[in-house]
């Protein structure tokens, strides 16, 4: 088991906070700590708007908070109806995810208020003292880096597709390790999409820094669908080929055609990480592929009928050389401008 990031900068987050109540001379630090836990994020983009989020709501529930003990009281009643007003004004507003702490502000200012009004400005003060801590720390430790952990994803990705793919025709994986392997690849490819979210959240202060980074996000998004397009071959080849009449005869040659693919993937994320010249010829040859498709097409007219299920594999094999192909023009424009713009 590994701590990461986020988990290691929530602990010095509440350490933090809890230091910084004691240095202000809050009465308790729980209301401190349990703000900087709510308030961590995964990226510093998504830090701040949950800062600048959370800074509202919270004003606006202990404002409510405020009032409503004033005109109903401070009871177990009048506590659990604010709450309810409070968290409908969240969803009104479309601040769902600041609810956590929202309400956790509207209890303490309601609790607190029947000591005075500077009793219960200290407990706000407090929750703004948690929100403080877990941003500065989440800017100043180990600041996130969703483009570079992007990367670092798509390579795990297509490490795991190119062994699947390698043997999808030859069928010689053991059928457990064949699962585990396709589920950390299903595993992979869903955390790819929550950290391209992230890496689509920054933003860049400088014109040209924008434009680089929209064309770094049209490539980081067909790389993804690359990768999506080879899962989906795997899946077509597992519930089709197999059973599919004159299989057999074909292996080879479907085999040596995934194979190529396969190649022409690593050599594009070759490519990109700098290893392989801009516009290097690495596409394979339109004529074994064109061959391969006449041969097929022959075979497939006799009884099309018969052999579908061929046509739904060699269908998702095309599709995923036309997105390669389209993924092997992008790189080549996105690094031909990052070198004019050096």
């Amino acid at each position: 088991m590994t701590i990461g990031a986020r988990v290691l900068k929530t602990g010095l987050a509440v350490a933090l906070a809890i230091y910084l109540s004691s240095l202000f001379g809050f009465p308790s630090p729980i209301i401190a700590a349990v703000a900087a836990i709510f308030t961590i994020q995964p990226s510093i983009s998504r830090s701040w708007q949950h800062v600048t989020d959370q800074l509202q709501t919270n004003v606006l529930g202990a404002v409510v908070a405020i009032i409503s003990v004033q005109l109903v009281g401070h009871t177990a009643i009048s506590i659990g109806i604010v709450c309810i007003v409070v968290i409908l004004l969240c969803i009104r507003l479309r601040m769902e995810s600041t609810i956590g702490l929202t309400l956790v502000t509207v209890v303490a200012v309601m609790e607190a208020n029947q000591q005075g009004w500077l009793f219960a400005v200290e407990r706000f003060t407090m929750v703004l003292t948690g929100m403080g801590a877990a941003f500065l720390v989440n800017v100043l430790v180990f600041p996130p880096r969703p483009r570079h952990q992007f990367i670092e994803q798509v390579h795990g990705a297509y490490t795991q597709l190119s062994l699947l793919l390698r043997m999808a025709i030859s069928n010689e994986m053991k059928e457990d390790v064949h699962r585990a392997e396709k589920d950390r690849l299903a595993g992979v490819l869903r955390k790819l999409e929550e950290r391209y979210a992230l890496f689509e959240e920054e933003r860049s202060l400088l014109p040209k820094r924008r434009q680089a980074r929209a064309r770094q996000l049209i490539l980081s998004k067909q790389l993804i669908k690359a990768l999506h397009k080879g899962a989906d071959l795997l899946d077509v080849v597992e519930e089709h080929y197999f059973t599919a009449p004159g299989s057999g005869e074909w292996a080879q040659r479907f085999d040596s055609q995934i194979e190529e693919l396969t190649k022409y993937h690593e050599q594009i994320m070759l490519k990109l990480e700098g290893k392989i010249k801009v516009n290097a010829s690495i596409e394979p040859e339109e004529e074994r592929e064109t061959k391969f498709i006449k041969e097929l097409t022959a075979y497939l007219g006799g009884n099309l009928e018969e052999h579908k299920r061929l046509v739904f594999v060699s269908s998702s094999m095309f599709e995923y050389a036309f997105q390669l192909r389209r993924l092997d023009r992008l790189a080549d424009q996105v690094l031909q401008r990052e070198e004019e713009e050096e």
